[in-house]
């Protein structure tokens, strides 16, 4: 984050000539974002399959992999940086697949092809934004943030409320097998439109309608009684976006403007908030630590919050303000990093406090 306010201000040019916009979003989804979500899938598909995931020395190859395309899109020549940003998602997603093939978890074949579909993308991006095809790069951007969305939809629904459940007696928050189903039509149907570019009052319809159905599932987990403890609420808070983030992009469909606003809603609100509290909550959970955020932790769910309302809120509302408000919500998201950083690091690079396997 602060490199891209070093381009944005024109004091930084990536050697790879990627135009900057194109490099802040690419490096934001397909870098941070698919790392992260590699990194769940890798430690959650160990308890989902019972098989071993990488680790080792496996391990140290992926995470080398992925590091040297992020240096090679800031110093290297385009053909490098494409060469080895293309390789990480395909190889990551058919080592899951095969994971889940063989441990018959077909139940997330889905997820498995989450990846594949993220590494196609990626692939896409760069055949438009190295001028192969002539193909605008913006789109399949916004095919990542769709996939992320499903992602997070998927995931938020088996996590949220069963986190929500465990440590609030005689809660019930029981999740519905229909309003799960409806709620992921609408969110595929309405994505889907928007990625086609379908009848812009039909697609602003079927945004609206996932919108509605968004928040009503986020009311059903009941979010108020997690106001005692941020390790829950930041789940709750980030997942708000997501109903923000369709409702500001059927606004956009209907009347026109910028997409902008409702990207950040999904991107810095909903996917940079779950990312930070599911990483909290992991990395307390595979230490053997206690399942609870203290000063640090939610210094930095506040930080991301006030990121995501700073870049979503101040071009929509404030638009004289656009360069200060992006300049703050780069710098709250980009200090929350660090708040884990200083935090995580220590018990991160130790063996885990109960002796037991991570």
């Amino acid at each position: 984050m602060p490199l891209w306010w070093a381009v944005f201000t024109g004091r930084l040019a990536p050697a790879s000539g990627l135009e900057p916009v194109s490099w802040h979003a690419h490096e934001m989804l397909f870098g941070m974002v698919a790392a992260v979500v590699v990194g769940f899938l890798f430690t959650a598909g160990k308890t989902w399959t019972g098989l071993p995931t990488p680790r080792g020395g496996q391990l140290a190859f992926f995470a080398l992999l992925w590091l040297a395309a992020r240096i090679a899109a800031i110093v290297a020549p385009y053909d490098v940086f494409f060469t080895l940003d293309v390789a990480f998602l395909p190889l990551v997603a058919a080592l899951f697949a095969d994971l889940v093939v063989r441990a018959r978890n077909f139940r997330n074949l889905g997820v498995a092809a989450v990846l594949g579909l993220l590494g196609a993308a990626n692939h896409w991006f760069h055949l438009g934004a190295g001028h192969a095809l002539p193909l605008d790069p913006a789109r399949p951007l916004h095919a990542a943030v769709a996939l992320f969305v499903v992602l997070e939809t998927v995931i938020a629904g088996r996590v949220i409320p069963f986190f929500t459940r465990n440590v609030t007696p005689g809660l019930q928050n029981t999740v519905s097998a229909s309003r799960e189903r409806v709620v992921m039509v609408a969110t595929l149907s309405s994505l889907t439109a928007w990625l086609l570019q379908l009848n812009p009052f039909l697609t602003a319809t079927l945004l609206a309608v996932a919108a509605v159905l968004h928040a009503w599932r986020l009311h059903s987990w009941r979010p108020a009684v997690t106001l005692g403890r941020p390790i829950l609420w930041s789940l709750h808070l980030a997942y708000a976006w997501l109903p923000v983030g369709f409702a500001l992009l059927a606004v956009q469909q209907a009347v026109g403007g910028s997409a902008s606003p409702a990207l950040h809603a999904f991107t810095v609100g909903a996917t940079g908030g779950l990312v930070l509290a599911m990483m909290t909550r992991t990395a307390r959970g595979h230490t053997g630590r206690p399942l609870i955020a203290g000063p640090m932790e939610t210094l930095a769910y506040a930080l991301i919050a006030i990121a995501a309302v700073l870049r979503v809120g101040v071009p929509l509302l404030v638009p004289s303000l656009y360069a200060c408000g992006i300049g703050l919500a780069g710098a709250c998201f980009a200090l929350a990093c660090c708040v884990y950083l200083v935090a995580y690091t220590p018990m991160l690079c130790m063996p885990r406090v109960d002796g037991q396997d991570g």
